[in-house]
């Protein structure tokens, strides 16, 4: 039987300490997931891969490899399908594999801010109340609370993306199976802080480049 009450206790992060060559497509279709078109491609199912697309409200997100063949992959958990929002013909780009995961470990918090909806206000002469139109939310940030483990060797790929300002991708993995994907910009602190009889903790922070993608279980 599963469990009742969805808690986050048992749940896995890991971070990508490595980012591949592009693997360009030359074609993207209008579909659910879409299909990319790529000759002599390397890419196996339920690999993960940074998408750099010609549709903006897919590029830099993390998604699976799905339905691989010779020379075609799908986008796992995407929807092109709208020809009104996503111009046929427009979606092409390349994919960036990614992997060589290592564990964030002993983390002790994990939250997540921004992502509010945003509203356009108006109002008409003859109306008593104003009105509300849903515009863009707000940007996303994560902020993980770890403990200070400076020979842990997430560490080492945290600070690289640090200080190289590239795009990485964070990946929690659920006591249920479900995995989430968090494709962002990473940062950590450089000093712990540093309290009378608490543990000493770093925090590293991710800016969303893109919305986190979750795959169920078995998905």
């Amino acid at each position: 039987m599963a469990a009742r009450f969805p808690l986050p206790n048992g749940a896995t992060l890991e971070i990508a300490r490595v980012i591949g060559a592009a693997i360009p497509f030359t074609a993207l279709t209008n579909a659910k997931p879409p299909v990319a078109t790529a000759a002599g491609h390397t890419i196996q199912n339920g690999d993960v891969l940074l998408v750099n697309s010609g549709w903006a409200l897919i590029s830099d997100r993390a998604v699976k490899a799905s339905n691989v063949a010779d020379d075609a992959f799908s986008l796992a958990g995407l929807d092109t399908s709208d020809a009104e929002k996503f111009t046929a013909g427009a979606g092409v780009g390349s994919v960036y594999p990614v992997s060589d995961w290592v564990q964030i470990s002993k983390v002790t918090s994990f939250n997540s801010a921004g992502g509010e909806q945003q509203y356009a206000t108006v109002g008409y002469l003859e109306d008593d109340d104003d009105k509300q139109f849903p515009t863009n939310r707000n940007p996303t940030t994560l902020s993980i609370v770890v403990e200070d483990q400076p020979t842990a060797p997430y560490v080492q790929a945290v600070e690289g993306y640090d200080t190289s300002k590239e795009l990485a991708v964070i990946r929690m993995k659920l006591r249920n199976g479900d995995q989430i994907l968090y494709p962002g910009y990473v940062s950590i602190t450089p000093d712990p802080t540093m309290e009378r009889n608490n543990v000493m903790t770093r925090t590293i922070s991710v800016g969303l480049s893109a919305r986190s993608l979750r795959y169920l279980a078995g998905a």
